[in-house]
């Protein structure tokens, strides 16, 4: 069954909600990295999408939905924890990519 599944949160306008994918944790050549040295994921896959920012001008809408695996600005967003599992909610503008 998968986790996400039972989230119950939505983004404001603007915002994504995403799971970030697991860091590795083995070099290429076997060293074994402690969760303090390894490198925080910048993709992961989008759970839930918030509306699109409406101004008077134009609408700012997400160029992704939600089960995309995106790629975001390593540092973007904010972390959060739900349920003991760890998201991010990040701009629209912080998704660089989809990756197919």
């Amino acid at each position: 069954m998968n986790s996400t599944a039972k989230i119950k949160i939505k983004p404001l306008a603007g915002y994504a909600l995403i799971e970030p994918q697991e860091a590795e944790e083995v070099t290429a050549s076997g060293i074994v990295l402690p969760d303090t040295a390894q490198e925080k994921p910048a993709q992961g896959k989008v759970v839930a999408v918030g509306n699109p920012i409406k101004r008077p001008e134009h609408e700012e809408k997400a160029e992704f939905e939600a089960g995309d695996t995106v790629l975001y600005k390593k540092w973007g967003g904010d972390e959060i924890k739900i349920s003991g599992k760890e998201f991010k909610i990040v701009k629209f503008e912080d998704v660089m990519a989809i990756l197919e």
